[in-house]
C-alpha cells in the first residue's frame, strides 16, 4: 500500500483531496463560529495573526529540518517545507498518526529512508513538547495561577523532558525504538540512527523562536477582544504553549480540537472574561487553520516533487 501511495499519482491526489476536504471543513466550521467576532475586530488584526502563525510554523519546520539533517538526510528548505506542511494536513483527520505517516511518506520523494524520517519526526515531537512545556512553565505561574494549578503535572515534567533532549539520551531512545524493526529493509537502509548535539541545539533554538510569533498571534487576539496589552502577553504565550502541547498529546482529537480551547479559556481568565477567552480560542483555531492551509498551498505551488521512486523502491 505504501509503495502504491508513492508511485500512483491518482492515489496521492485522492488522499490529498480527502485531507484537503477535512481541513476545508474545519476552516468552514471555525469561520461559522468566529464570523461575528471577526466582524468586530480591527481589519488588520486577523491578517497580522495569520502572518504570525505562519512565521511560527516556519520556525517549527526549520527545527524538524535540522533534526533530519542531523540524522543524515539534509533537505533544501523548499523540499522540507513541502514535506512538512503538506504532511501536517493529516492532523485534520481523527488521530494525529496520519500527519506522521504522511510526513514520512512524502519525505521518501527526496530519498529520505522511512526509518530516518520517522526518527526525525518523533524527535521533533519530543523537542516541541519539552520546549513548549518549558515556555508554559515559565509564563503561566507568573500570569495565570489557575492554569498552573490545574495542569501543574504537565509543567512539572518540563525539566525532565528537557534533560531527555540530550543527544545521548535521544540516540539511545531512537535505537531502542528501532530495535524491534532492525531486520526491516527501511531500518537497514537508514543506517545508524544517531543524532548530534548541533542538530538538537538548532531544533531547540528554532522551537523557542517559534513561540515568539505563535504567542504573538494569541496576544493580538486577546488584546483585540478587550485584554490589556501588557498584562495579556504572559498568559497568551504560556496558554498557547500549554494548549498546543496538550492538544498534540491527545492524538484522537483532530489538531487538538477541544483540548486547546479548554486550556486557553482557563489560562486567559486573568485578563479577559470566559466569553472573550472562548472567542480568542475560536479565532486562534481559525487563524492556525488558515496558516496551515496557506503554507501547504504555497509549498505545493512553489516546489515540484520528484516523481520517480528511489532506487530502493524499484528493486
Amino acid at each position: 500500500m505504501l509503495t502504491r501511495l508513492r508511485r500512483n499519482a491518482w492515489v496521492r491526489l485522492a488522499l490529498l483531496s480527502v485531507v484537503g476536504a477535512c481541513a476545508g471543513a474545519a476552516l468552514y466550521a471555525n469561520w461559522n463560529q468566529a464570523r461575528e467576532a471577526v466582524s468586530a475586530l480591527p481589519l488588520w488584526v486577523l491578517p497580522a495573526a495569520v502572518l504570525a502563525g505562519m512565521l511560527g510554523l516556519a520556525a517549527q519546520m526549520l527545527a524538524w529540518r535540522s533534526l533530519l539533517a542531523g540524522l543524515g538526510s539534509p533537505l533544501p528548505r523548499p523540499a522540507a517545507a513541502r514535506v512538512m506542511f503538506v504532511g501536517q494536513l493529516g492532523k485534520y483527520l481523527p488521530g494525529s498518526v496520519w500527519a506522521f505517516v504522511a510526513q514520512v511518506e512524502l519525505a521518501r520523494d527526496w530519498n529520505v529512508p522511512r526509518a530516518r524520517g520517522a526518527a526525525a519526526t518523533l524527535v521533533a515531537i519530543a523537542v516541541t513538547v519539552a520546549v513548549s512545556l518549558a515556555v508554559a512553565a515559565v509564563a503561566l505561574p507568573l500570569s495565570s495561577a489557575e492554569a498552573a494549578r490545574r495542569w501543574w503535572w504537565a509543567l512539572a515534567a518540563a525539566p525532565l523532558l528537557l534533560a531527555c533532549l540530550h543527544p545521548r539520551v535521544l540516540s539511545r531512545g531512537i535505537g531502542l525504538a528501532a530495535r524491534p524493526f532492525a531486520r526491516f529493509r527501511e531500518v537497514v537502509e537508514a543506517g545508524p540512527l544517531r543524532i548530534g548535539g548541533a542538530a538538537v541545539t538548532a531544533a531547540v533554538g528554532w522551537t523557542l523562536v517559534a513561540w515568539v510569533p505563535l504567542g504573538t498571534h494569541v496576544w493580538l487576539l486577546t488584546w483585540a477582544v478587550g485584554g490589556d496589552a501588557l498584562a495579556s502577553a504572559g498568559p497568551a504565550v504560556g496558554a498557547y504553549a500549554l494548549a498546543w502541547t496538550l492538544g498534540l498529546l491527545v492524538v484522537f482529537a483532530p489538531a487538538g480540537l477541544g483540548v486547546r480551547e479548554v486550556v486557553l479559556v482557563v489560562a486567559l481568565a486573568p485578563v479577559v472574561d470566559a466569553g472573550a477567552a472562548l472567542v480568542v480560542a475560536v479565532l486562534s483555531r481559525l487563524v492556525m487553520t488558515v496558516a496551515d492551509l496557506g503554507w501547504a498551498g504555497l509549498s505545493l505551488v512553489l516546489t515540484r516533487s520528484p516523481v520517480r521512486p528511489p532506487a530502493s523502491d524499484r528493486v
